[in-house]
């Protein structure tokens, strides 16, 4: 009976270690429906043992002390919480998935990587060629998304057409560099850079972009009912897809640090029809846009 009951005693000590043992811990920082499809996609292309945290269901989570007793074999973080959560686990793996800032971390995390809520610069190149646009104002933050302003500058030169830049280190900045700009550019682009384009600064785009009478483009479906003429959207489900396959290399073996941080794939182009016909010739010229 002795005998018995210290083997009772052992496996209640062991079952909940055997009810932790995963290899993906999930930090989702809140229950939002893009961020459920993002997860989605991510399980269609990977079906590695899982537990899901939503961040905000808790007042406080400790992810190193769980990272430490669980010893996950890497870190899924689902939004910017999520992957601020997880910046003083220096040994997992993590891999980010709609966070705008992974880029900024990136260079001092050799742990993690992902996949950015940028489009690749060339969707929106595409959109400016089709639209006849030839000078372009760009808002940005050099901390948050110089390294893609340089690159889409690249894009746009050999397209022929100039990105007229402005930087802010702040949100408060951006109302008098949209004051610059008028009379200087025919499209405005709204990038996911959230010092540029804050809640408290949205509207003074599309204020602009009315006084100015030039079409302003964006990143997000949201923005079209805005005032948006139109927009690079991602898709979170294909978003997630693409951190699957991220995550099935690192558990393979690969070391993150030797991966960059990917552009997001399956982009679509959205337009605001009734913004659009204000423009006259552009709504047809709108009319012949690739759907991917």
């Amino acid at each position: 009976m002795r005998r018995c009951m210290f083997l009772i005693l052992a496996l209640a000590t062991l079952l909940p270690t055997l009810a932790q043992a995963y290899d993906i811990l999930v930090l989702q920082s809140r229950r939002d429906p893009a961020y459920e499809e993002a997860l989605k996609g991510f399980r269609t292309t990977n079906s590695n043992s899982q537990r899901t945290i939503v961040l905000s269901d808790y007042a406080e989570v400790d992810v190193v002390r769980i990272v430490r007793e669980d010893r996950p074999r890497m870190i899924l973080a689902v939004g910017d919480a999520a992957l601020t959560a997880t910046r003083t686990v220096q040994q997992t793996p993590v891999i980010a998935l709609m966070a705008l800032g992974i880029h900024k971390l990136k260079a001092s995390h050799s742990n993690l990587t992902g996949v950015g809520m940028f489009a690749p610069p060339e969707r929106y190149i595409t959109l400016f060629q089709t639209m006849a646009t030839h000078r372009v104002g760009v808002i940005y933050n050099p901390a948050r998304s110089g390294w893609y302003v340089q690159y889409a500058r690249h894009m746009a030169e050999k397209a022929g057409i100039e990105l007229v830049t402005r930087e802010v280190s702040a949100p408060r900045n951006t109302l008098a560099q949209l004051s610059s700009l008028a009379g200087k550019v025919d499209a405005l682009w709204m990038l996911p850079d959230v010092t540029a384009v804050a809640r408290e600064t949205v509207e003074a785009y599309f204020r602009f972009g009315q006084e100015q009478r030039i079409p302003v483009i964006s990143f997000a479906g949201s923005y079209l009912g805005l005032g948006a003429a139109a927009v690079v959207e991602i898709n979170p489900t294909e978003l997630g897809r693409q951190g699957g396959t991220m995550a099935a290399a690192i558990l393979d073996g690969s070391n993150p640090s030797a991966m960059p941080v990917r552009y997001a794939h399956g982009t679509a182009y959205k337009t605001n029809n009734s913004v659009l016909k204000k423009f006259g010739s552009l709504f047809g010229k709108m009319k012949r846009l690739p759907t991917h």
